[in-house]
């Protein structure tokens, strides 16, 4: 009965949960024309993406960060909340809420323009920045 109880309880969360698997990420990463940028590999984007939802697209950690990629409301979507936000990849967050994130991978490609590139990302200065990162695209 315990069994029974723990796998409706860990079901209701998975029905909430888009996580995707990690070649399905590679996969978008691969077609969505970012690899390269400013020197970055296909392992800095899957590292990044792990270290910021563990592949889960519908993650909205904070109140300004949105999908696999916790793209921040303030600067390059719209939230319909943030005062004084920018919206720099003309989108709504709702859109980087869902399993499809060839639209997360275009904002990506937007913020890459920026200066500061993925350096923007703690996690990815923290987990990804000068490390061997082949781990993550290996397989795919």
């Amino acid at each position: 009965m315990k069994i029974f109880a723990w796998l409706m309880i860990a079901t209701a969360f998975a029905a909430n949960s888009w996580a995707l698997d990690r070649c399905s990420v590679v996969e978008a990463i691969r077609n969505g024309g970012v690899i390269g940028i400013k020197g970055y590999t296909l392992g800095d984007y899957v590292c990044m993406a792990y270290h910021a939802s563990r592949y889960d697209t519908s993650l909205n950690r904070s109140p300004t960060e949105y999908g696999i990629f916790q793209i921040n409301s303030y600067w390059w979507c719209d939230d319909g909340r943030t005062v004084g936000r920018k919206n720099l990849c003309g989108m709504s967050c709702r859109n980087l809420l869902n399993s499809n994130i060839e639209d997360d991978v275009r904002c990506l490609k937007r913020i890459l323009r920026d200066p500061n590139g993925l350096s923007a990302w703690s996690v990815w200065t923290r987990y990804c920045k000068g490390r061997d990162l082949s781990s993550y695209s290996n397989w795919c």
